[in-house]
């Protein structure tokens, strides 16, 4: 994740980033200020200037992450700035650890560099030559992350995001294809697009013209998709919430502009359920939706998460979720307990809530249903010859994923060659043999 360039008078920065993507994203961005300006970064805690970490405060187990890590640096190192969405809300923060020295919210790259200048100034002039066209990514040189807004306009009710990062913001659809552009021409071979609503994109600028390549590109969904497939590179599309225009995306991965693979988190099926968490309550027609996109793309794979144990959820609403999984067979699926957040609307429902027991007992039957699903669904893979995109390679071992898996969230495909294999190559692969979750297979 980080650098150590030795300097005997740039300050050093030590960088702690936790949470989803679009906070990778974010740390993304302040390591670029960071570095614009001459500052290095640090492999350690101690040792370094200050320590900056970014947040996560979406779960009451992510906050307890995060102030594990803010005593972490501040006992290693004692000059520690806190920023992403934790430091929304800041008085946690400041009663665990008053001393730290700077407290600010996600999406505050400016409060961030400012509170470094005043803790460590930068040295002379900026060593603008440091940072790549590109910026600094804390990803693989062969994938990276597009965020295309920020914030979300929705109000789930278990959910705090838009207390924490504010409603939908989205990016003009050039500078999106521009941090695009130069992505692709460092050598990135995949763009993982994401925000807290992907397929909401270009609603609050009202879908925006932009003039990019001397033409008229609307600042929307279907637009962008098909932009972004012209660099010649895998695109993946996450975080997608299946509004009616949706469909129009399905032709791209049809035409194999973009990856057959969308990231829907449906978070269950049950209508009661849906309901209580503000989420649309007709599943039986997402479920046709579902096979009307297979139809176009067979090839389609969909992952989503699923939450269980949500308030009021009895044992009919939780059936009804396994025998709609059974339905509809989606490829990749994530399954959480229910949390309660601070702040969120799910706290004053009214609700009766599920014990934890019962709880863990049906995210076990929830992942033993799914397992199997998925190992009948990756059967189907064994015997044809699929392009993987190389992860970890020693020299003629490798693992890699298919077109129909994400970085660090899916399965992955384990390789044997007769030749070297280096991370981010793209090889045609054999499948050989398949369990619930991964491939196995051969090159050349």
């Amino acid at each position: 994740m980080t650098t150590d360039t030795r300097s005997d008078i740039a300050p050093k920065i030590s960088f702690v980033s936790l949470g989803c993507p679009k906070a990778l994203v974010d740390s993304e961005r302040i390591v670029t200020h960071l570095r614009s300006e001459g500052y290095e970064i640090a492999r350690r805690h101690d040792g370094a200037d200050v320590v900056i970490v970014n947040t996560c405060g979406f779960l009451d187990s992510a906050k307890a992450e995060s102030l594990d890590a803010i005593g972490k640096a501040m006992a290693e190192n004692g000059k520690v700035i806190v920023t992403g969405c934790m430091g929304a809300e800041p008085e946690q923060i400041r009663d665990a650890f008053p001393d730290v020295l700077a407290i600010t919210g996600p999406q505050a790259y400016e409060s961030v560099m400012t509170a470094v200048h005043a803790a460590i100034p930068p040295a002379h002039d900026p060593f603008v030559d440091l940072v790549p066209p590109q910026g600094v990514k804390l990803t693989p040189r062969h994938y990276a992350y597009l965020k295309i807004s920020e914030g979300c306009h929705n109000r789930c009710s278990f959910c705090i995001i838009p207390k924490l990062r504010g409603d939908l913001v989205s990016r003009p659809v050039v500078d999106v294809l521009k941090e695009a552009e130069k992505l692709a021409n460092a050598g990135v071979k995949e763009l993982l697009v994401i925000s807290q609503d992907t397929s909401a994109y270009g609603v609050d600028i009202k879908y925006q013209t932009g003039i990019w390549k001397d033409r008229e590109i609307r600042a929307r969904f279907y637009d962008l998709a098909d932009a972004l497939s012209e660099f010649g590179i895998w695109v993946r599309l996450h975080y997608v919430y299946p509004y009616p225009h949706v469909d129009e995306v399905i032709s791209l991965m049809a035409d194999g502009k973009v990856l057959p693979y969308l990231d829907i988190p449906f978070q269950h099926a049950s209508p009661n359920v849906l309901r209580a968490m503000r989420r649309p309550a007709h599943q039986e027609k997402t479920a046709e939706r579902i096979a009307k996109w297979r139809d176009i793309c067979p090839d389609l794979a969909i992952r989503s998460t699923f939450i269980v144990g949500f308030p009021g959820e009895t044992e009919e609403d939780f059936e009804m979720l396994l025998d709609w999984l059974s339905e509809v067979k989606l490829e990749r699926v994530g399954c959480f307990k229910y949390e309660p957040v601070k702040g969120a609307a799910a706290n004053d429902l009214g609700l009766p809530l599920v014990p934890p027991e019962e709880q863990e007992r049906r995210w076990h039957r929830f992942m033993a249903h799914q397992q199997g699903i998925s190992a009948k669904l990756l059967q189907r893979r064994v015997g044809k010859r699929i392009p993987v995109i190389i992860d970890e390679a020693n020299g003629t071992v490798a693992k890699g994923r298919s077109k129909w898996d994400a970085p660090e969230i899916d399965g992955s495909v384990h390789l044997t060659s007769r030749r070297p294999m280096r991370v981010g190559d793209i090889v045609t692969a054999k499948i050989e043999r398949a369990d619930a979750y991964d491939l196995w297979g051969t090159v050349g």
